[in-house]
């Protein structure tokens, strides 16, 4: 029997954690789950653990008023940080059990078991344990509609046999378009610099990330598909149609800052109907379409139509890559700001000295001669990872180890990390909450990039078409590598101002010191 998402209530506290009487078979079909109630024996958890085996602390509340009670929490009595620091300090624990937003109505079962250390986060990472089906943004799946009716790759688990032919895909995008990058990244952000110094000279003060969504859509453009833009029918419109695209997939998840009845009758309990932005995402749709030839024809060699790997490419372009350019580049930008002039200087210095020492051009060779900027790049990735919510859901019996104890947890409970909390766990990272921009500078230091998990994996991993790390791992190192090079080539150092954004950093530039040595 199929059941609209929105009428399913949530498990009650019992079911929730007896999850070994009953299993739940989700599929993602034009909005609907399909549920189906099994008794099944107990199983032995995965392994033995030479650490105290503990209940899981925590409770889901009763039905419908317990996942609410959360999610006003989440977002407006504490905030998310608060929310999962208070419940640390509550239960002694960095394993425990909550209601994760969004809940009533959107989401039929929000109780997940919330893994917030270094050591059981990596078990989200490991897909004999976890499944990735349908979990990417978290208890519940946007609507199909979104994605022109097809699970896209994050969705996928490995385990499905269309997930290796997109990754196999995505992998292909990065990697043949690879000698554009840097040309066309000094194109666009070049730009975007000239266009900051212009307001600065005009207003006073530059606002960074609307000047650094144009210039990634830019450069994603030029550098993956070969053409601008601006020379399109979607002119400058990108970063405002895929702003709001992104915002029917996350709202749900998401708090904008509106008073609390508007966005808990709108965001938080409904979903917005796809037909406010059709238009809008067909206009996506033909522009890469119409410039993805060489890719479609290679899916289409790789047994996937054409129409799916169209909408796969737009979400990969849009949502994860242009996505984290508008959360990370803001977000670094920050912390490098906050840092201070000190930084500013040895910056400046180490990356001018290394591309002279290549010609006086900024190349991968001399970038790889730039230790503090590398580790500059790693340790804002580290303190805020642009996809701070990581979700799986358990294969069978599991016990996983904090620190200090070892819990039980069933097949099908709904697992979730806080990545923030993880990265910076003061029993891995010394001065953990701090950002140090020399941390992983150094044989010592470059043994903890094993502990820097932006990319669904550990740095010191790579892609590949049987998991779940990021196809553009490495893509998003060299842009943001190529974002601080670029910077302090011409800049000696810089002010800014921040203030937040629902995604992130907001960054406003109250001065930029042109180099002068």
């Amino acid at each position: 029997m199929a059941l609209s998402s929105s009428l399913l209530p949530p498990l009650s506290n019992n079911c929730a954690t007896s999850p070994a009487n009953r299993k739940l078979f989700r599929a993602r079909a034009q909005g609907r789950i399909y549920a189906t109630l099994t008794v099944q024996p107990p199983t032995e958890p995965s392994k033995a653990s030479s650490l105290p085996i503990k209940k899981i602390p925590g409770d889901y509340g009763l039905p419908i008023v317990g996942p609410i009670n959360d999610r006003h929490d989440y977002f407006y009595n504490q905030g998310r940080e608060e929310f999962f620091k208070s419940r640390v300090q509550k239960y002694k624990s960095t394993v425990f059990r909550v209601n994760m937003p969004p809940g009533p109505l959107i989401s039929s079962d929000p109780n997940v078991v919330v893994l917030l250390d270094g050591k059981s986060f990596l078990t989200l990472f490991d897909t004999s344990k976890v499944e990735k089906k349908d979990v990417f943004t978290g208890t519940y799946a946007p609507s199909l509609e979104l994605t022109g009716g097809y699970r896209v790759l994050s969705y996928l688990d490995p385990s499905e046999p269309s997930h290796e032919k997109l990754k196999q895909l995505m992998i292909k995008l990065v990697s043949t378009t690879r000698h554009r990058v840097l040309p066309e990244f000094e194109t666009s952000y070049s730009n975007l610099f000239d266009e900051l110094e212009n307001e600065l000279a005009t207003h006073g003060k530059a606002k960074f990330n609307e000047a650094n969504d144009r210039a990634a859509f830019d450069f994603l453009a030029r550098a993956w598909y070969g053409v601008n833009p601006e020379d399109t029918e979607l002119g400058k419109t990108a970063p405002s149609i895929i702003s709001k695209w992104v915002l029917f997939q996350l709202g749900p998840i998401l708090t904008l800052g509106l008073p609390k009845p508007i966005e808990e009758l709108t965001l938080h309990s409904f979903r917005l109907p796809f037909s406010l932005i059709k238009k809008d995402y067909k206009k996506l749709y033909n522009f890469f379409y119409q410039n993805s030839t060489d890719l479609l024809e290679e899916a289409s060699n790789l047994g996937i139509s054409r129409d799916e790997a169209c909408h796969n490419l737009i979400f990969t372009t849009c949502f994860n890559s242009f996505g984290g350019m508008k959360i990370f580049f803001p977000n670094m930008i920050k912390q490098i700001g906050r840092a201070g002039v000190n930084l500013h200087r040895r910056l400046a210095e180490e990356i001018r000295s290394a591309v002279r020492s290549n010609g006086g051009k900024l190349t991968m060779s001399a970038m790889e001669q730039m230790p503090l900027m590398k580790s500059v790049v790693y340790e804002s990735l580290r303190i805020e990872p642009p996809v701070p919510l990581q979700f799986g859901r358990a294969k069978k019996d599991l016990l996983i180890e904090s620190h200090d104890a070892a819990y039980e947890v069933k097949e099908g409970e709904m697992l979730f990390g806080f990545q923030p909390f993880a990265t910076k766990d003061p029993r891995i990272f010394d001065r953990a909450e701090e950002f140090v921009a020399d941390r992983f500078v150094g044989e010592e230091g470059e043994e903890k990039l094993k502990h820097v998990l932006w990319s669904n994996g550990p740095e010191t991993q790579s892609p590949a078409v049987h998991n779940k790390q990021c196809a553009g791992k490495d893509f998003v190192v060299l842009i943001s590598r190529l974002l601080v090079a670029q910077l302090f080539l011409r800049y000696d150092s810089f002010g800014i101002d921040v203030g937040v954004s629902p995604l992130g950093a907001k960054i406003t530039f109250t001065s930029l010191k042109r180099a002068t040595f």
